[in-house]
């Protein structure tokens, strides 16, 4: 039998419903786990003990009496440290909001609780989602199961490094500029960031207002299937939000990838930003496997990814400023340094700067929906290089801008990454899938063809 920790989402609500399994023995397990790995990974920064084994004994209580609410019933989730979570404090990682407790549950986690979730607790960030990893904040950054000298990715690193390291079978976390599809890259999990507007961000500490997503991390595409399902619906009070029929994300899940057109974006990490030899050797492997499944893979060109990051930042800066401007004046040295170098930027752009930038957006946004009409998924790298140590903060910043996550955040195309490799230093190596605004359906269902092909999902990391 499959050890408890490494249960998905899925099995665990199989095991539920047949009754070899209830939800207080998973906590319970998962609970030893934690106390167990959490101080090597430090992937929470509170853990709602008392209330996960209080939702898991309710839970078991409504399956004894046949009323399951759905497959995330009794699973636990993780959850981000910038998202509300009710009577937990929501610190953003942050000495300026280390006692900022929460008064009422954000959207997703209204969602997630109608479904039957037990919220575990609140994860490790960046400061304010874009400030680290760093050392000079009141809570530890979190760290690499595949080697805890190494980083997780980010901003989403609680989530990334928990889902890996069998924590929790789920976990929410948030994308401005790839920080889920990051830890997942990093981690050698699987992120997805929505299309913009299918999940409300309301009760989630903004980055940046029009960049800003919330997604999910699991260890398996159908699991990521199952989390959107939970948590996707318009929020009429949310001002990105859409109405949409978009939904049963995971029902094409099985059908493979026959019929499809996949464009691979080769210039991004050939020409515009050249990758580690073992992150294109993977991307290959990834189009061979995709052609063998039979796939029509060819290769696209859109614009440089130089001008795609160029674009983000200005926006992302610009947004920035405007919600930090006031704590950035008034308590500077609350924030980290990470924090206050990446922040600050935004105080130098102009109104001309911002309104460029979002008027080139447009432009950047019709070459990709150019690109859509002839593919249904685009392929492309994630991450250019495997994660840096944690102690060398030098490559650490050389490498973390090496990515191609960031364009999607311009756009609001949905975008996945995945596990694609280990490198032989036996850290993970990623690829990345986008697709068509609210087809996310059609991104998970190539992410699953290549999880069936391939082993990678089954690897574990070596911490235990």
């Amino acid at each position: 039998m499959t050890a408890l920790h490494w249960l998905t989402a899925a099995e665990a609500s199989r095991a539920f419903a047949a009754k070899t399994l209830s939800p207080v023995e998973l906590v319970r397990a998962l609970l030893a786990r934690i106390d167990a790995l959490d101080p090597k990974l430090h992937a929470f920064i509170r853990l709602d003990a008392q209330g996960a084994m209080d939702a898991a004994r309710a839970a078991e209580a409504e399956i004894s009496q046949g009323r399951i609410r759905g497959p995330l019933h009794g699973v636990p989730v993780g959850v981000k440290d910038i998202i509300d979570v009710a009577t937990l404090p929501t610190t953003c990682h942050s000495q300026v909001l280390v006692n900022n407790v929460a008064k009422t549950d954000a959207v997703v986690i209204q969602k997630l609780r109608q479904a039957g979730a037990i919220i575990m607790g609140k994860l490790s960030t960046h400061e304010f989602a874009i400030g680290g990893p760093s050392f000079d904040l009141p809570f530890p950054p979190a760290r690499n199961p595949w080697n805890p000298d190494y980083h997780p990715g980010g901003s989403s690193s609680g989530s990334g490094a928990g889902v890996c390291a069998g924590l929790f079978p789920v976990a929410l976390g948030s994308d401005t500029g790839g920080s889920v599809r990051n830890p997942a890259s990093a981690c050698g999990i699987v992120g997805l960031k929505p299309t913009y507007g299918l999940v409300s961000r309301r009760g989630v500490f903004p980055l940046s207002f029009t960049l800003d997503h919330v997604g999910p991390l699991t260890r398996t595409v159908a699991d990521n299937a199952l989390m959107l399902d939970a948590i996707a619906g318009h929020d009429p009070a949310d001002p990105g939000s859409k109405a949409t029929q978009a939904r049963y994300f995971g029902r094409t899940l099985d059908r493979g990838v026959r019929d499809l057109r996949i464009g691979f974006v080769r210039h991004f990490h050939e020409t515009d930003m050249p990758a580690h030899p073992e992150v294109t050797a993977g991307l290959e492997d990834v189009a061979r496997i995709l052609q063998a499944e039979g796939a029509e893979v060819r290769t696209v060109t859109l614009p440089s990814l130089t001008e795609f990051s160029g674009i983000n930042r200005v926006i992302l800066c610009s947004e920035a400023w405007s919600i930090h401007a006031p704590w950035l004046r008034e308590r500077p040295g609350e924030y980290g340094q990470l924090s206050r170098r990446r922040l600050l930027p935004g105080a130098f752009m102009t109104a001309g700067d911002y309104v460029g930038a979002q008027r080139r957006r447009l432009e950047l946004i019709a070459a990709v929906e150019d690109t859509l009409r002839d593919f249904d998924v685009l392929l492309c790298a994630s991450s250019m290089d495997p994660s840096s140590r944690m102690d060398d903060p030098e490559e650490t910043a050389r490498t973390y801008p090496r990515q191609a996550r960031s364009p999607f955040n311009v756009t609001g195309h949905p975008a996945l990454a995945m596990m694609a490799g280990l490198s032989s230093g036996g850290l993970p190596v990623s690829v990345q899938f986008v697709g068509r605004y609210f087809e996310d359906a059609t991104v998970l269902r190539v992410a699953a063809a290549y999880e069936r092909a391939t082993p990678w999902h089954q690897k574990r990391p070596p911490i235990g």
